[in-house]
């Protein structure tokens, strides 16, 4: 199982390659959108993802999700990936980073 310090860079390469991810209706990165609420590191190099969009139905939800896991999996020493998708909190501008 890898240290606290192997996660935390595990965490941190996966925020930056999440960082590339665009939404395709906004045109900014999901991670400055604040669309990504947690990445967990868990035994084995699995990650845990909780994301959100825009609004409920977004069309582009499946497209998302799906970016995001191969995003996050091409993180060397990832070996799987959860994505939950979640509306819990809602989305809302204010999450954006400037």
């Amino acid at each position: 199982m890898p240290d606290q310090h192997q996660q935390a860079e595990t965490i941190e390469q996966v925020r930056e390659r999440l960082s590339t991810v665009i939404d395709p209706e906004v045109g900014r990165g999901i991670v400055d959108m604040g669309l990504i609420y947690r990445i967990e590191a868990r035994p084995a190099g699995g990650l845990y993802i909780v994301m959100t969009t825009t609004t409920r139905g977004c069309p582009a939800s499946a497209f998302l999700t799906e970016a995001v896991r191969a995003c996050a999996a091409s993180v060397p020493g990832v070996t799987g990936v959860d994505v939950e998708l979640t509306y819990d909190p809602p989305w809302t501008p204010s999450m954006m980073s400037p």
